[in-house]
């Protein structure tokens, strides 16, 4: 028999079954209010992981709702949440066991959005002996079984290496550069300040957002969690201005309080900082409140405890996120959120 091209073969050669796709939205306990948000934002009811911790601490998950086919993304950054008892090394555990859950339901596509994602600053060996702890998560998110990882303002972009995908890289930079802008005043007044090297090329991308100058601060790290400032290059771009001191993580504040006086010192009238991720870890909300800051703004990729400081104000990067995911959902373009700019290393 021979078929005229262009002509459909008298059999049938597959079946004409539409399938419907479903999205859902999961949380865990380190970002149950984001996930919240980000499923009131797409119009879904948030799905209820059945989480728990044993008596012995293990970790416990089984969805309530059947999840065979969909395409579910679990919101949990890989940080402690205080309020709900959980370390860093609990999110992590509670994630992956949320992941392997998923795939055994026969979900369709399961993507993780961790916009903070923990052990991001263990990315290179510094040091004989040291794990790249960055990989090692990244091994054990691809063996739980993702198909995606979204995640939000990395500290640095080798981290993307150690994915065999790719991950969907957000950024808070329009949220943040948009706070500054309506609220600290005229550009001509502000300077915005890198607070090390490798914060050069976002600080001057911020800078531009905003219309203004920016400056270097001169930092050495002799030890994990330990920095020294120096002194500020482009010291008479800060003179008389308001500083906004950029940076992608606040941690345990010291470095940050030490380096608002470095900017004071070098002559400008009032210094705040603008952060992505606000860690907050040990003593730095004691730090921090004694320090000279005027303001400090992060987002909620990781939850501020109930003792933060009146300084500490936290904006919601549910907004990004939500385009993300529909745009993952809908096989549109991330990038095109931000119009291609959100590589900022």
């Amino acid at each position: 028999m021979s078929v005229e091209v262009g002509t459909a073969p008298t059999h049938a050669t597959s079946l004409p079954i539409n399938y419907g796709k479903r999205l859902m939205v999961a949380a865990g306990r380190s970002s149950k209010e984001l996930g919240a948000k980000i499923a009131d934002k797409l119009g879904v009811d948030l799905t209820p992981a059945g989480l728990k911790t044993f008596s012995d601490g293990e970790v416990y998950c089984r969805y309530g709702d059947s999840i065979r086919g969909a395409d579910i993304f679990i919101v949990q950054s890989i940080c402690g949440n205080e309020a709900e008892g959980l370390t860093v090394n609990d999110a992590l555990m509670e994630l992956l066991v949320m992941i392997d859950a998923a795939v055994g339901a026969s979900a369709h596509r399961v993507i993780a959005v961790c916009p903070w994602f923990g052990y991001s600053r263990q990315d290179k060996k510094s040091a004989p002996r040291e794990p790249i702890t960055a990989r090692l998560v990244a091994k054990c998110l691809e063996t739980a079984g993702i198909d995606r990882l979204v995640t939000m303002d990395l500290h640095a972009g080798q981290v993307q290496g150690f994915f065999s995908q790719p991950p969907d890289h957000m950024t808070a930079m329009p949220i943040l550069t948009q706070y500054v802008k309506d609220q600290l005043g005229d550009s001509a007044d502000l300077v915005i300040v890198a607070p090390d090297a490798g914060r050069v090329k976002l600080t001057r991308k911020f800078a531009g957002a905003v219309g203004c100058e920016y400056a270097l601060l001169e930092k050495e790290r002799p030890a994990q969690q330990v920095a020294e400032i120096g002194y500020v290059i482009g010291q008479e771009k800060v003179q008389g201005r308001r500083a906004v001191i950029v940076d992608d993580i606040i941690d345990t504040g010291g470095t940050l309080a030490a380096g608002a006086q470095t900017v004071l010192d070098a002559g400008a009238s009032e210094v705040y900082a603008v952060a992505t991720h606000g860690v907050f870890s040990g003593n730095a909300f004691k730090t921090l409140a004694a320090s000279p800051l005027s303001g400090i703004v992060v987002t909620d990729t990781v939850p501020l405890r109930q003792d933060a400081p009146d300084l500490i104000q936290v904006l919601s990067c549910a907004d990004i996120l939500t385009r993300t995911v529909r745009e993952i959902f809908t096989d549109g373009s991330v990038s095109d959120i931000f119009e291609g700019e959100n590589q900022l290393f």
